[in-house]
């Protein structure tokens, strides 16, 4: 079966069926990323229809149309290779798209794909999480924030929450102990103005491990001493 065949079956029995043109462009966007990982380590998935699976399919299964709503901003959160805030603006071109990650060379990559599929209303930056959340521009300006497989809860709530607006949500994507990082993330949520809302476990087409999508709802403005410096939040989490 070919990679566009087996994206469009999967998604189909994912409940989120894809259209001809929604296929071609993540065809395309796996033929960059497998040319660009020749020359650096973007991903450790390297055939063709894991990428359609464990990256594709599994950004996308973050999205509820409750916590993103028609036209909604949306941060994605040391992005790596794109996930998963690509996919969501393929999946959903309403969505008004930044992406920011700590490498150029992989916000170099991201620039290429944007451009080669024509994607509008789409920013990228290379910058650390810490310094977008210190910066008046990008401080409480989005409706949601996504981070996926970059650090352990708790640090991920320092990094992201200060970036949403109040009543919006911090959406984290995490593996098989998520149950974990949740119970040692409670105070460091409550802190920084979230509340866990509410915890979807995750069974990917043809996979059996178990993952999880996190929403948290921001419901009060994050204190104005967070997030801490570039480092601190990873080195003595909250």
């Amino acid at each position: 079966m070919s990679f566009s065949d087996h994206l469009k079956t999967a998604a189909a029995d994912f409940g989120m069926p894809l259209s001809d043109e929604q296929v071609r462009m993540f065809f395309h966007y796996q033929e960059v990323l497998l040319e660009w990982n020749q020359k650096m380590n973007l991903t450790a998935i390297t055939d063709p229809q894991e990428i359609a699976v464990k990256h594709f399919i599994d950004s996308l299964s973050c999205l509820d149309s409750d916590v993103f709503p028609v036209g909604c901003s949306v941060v994605d959160v040391g992005t790596g290779a794109g996930f998963p805030g690509l996919p969501l603006k393929i999946y959903r071109p309403d969505i008004y798209l930044c992406l920011i990650d700590s490498l150029q060379k992989r916000t170099n990559f991201l620039q290429t794909v944007v451009k080669d599929l024509g994607m509008k209303n789409v920013e990228i930056h290379h910058l650390r999480a810490e310094e977008a959340g210190r910066q008046k521009i990008r401080r409480a300006r989005f409706d949601v924030a996504v981070s996926r497989a970059v650090a352990r809860l708790s640090v991920l709530c320092e990094l992201c929450l200060p970036l949403v607006r109040v009543g919006g949500y911090f959406v984290a994507m995490k593996g098989a102990k998520f149950r974990e990082e949740i119970s040692e993330a409670e105070g460091a949520v409550k802190l920084l103005g979230g509340r866990i809302r509410r915890v979807k476990e995750v069974c990917l087409p043809g996979l059996e491990d178990v993952r999880a999508v996190i929403f948290i709802e921001k419901q009060k403005a994050t204190p104005e001493k967070y997030p801490r410096r570039p480092g601190i939040p990873e080195k003595d989490p909250l």
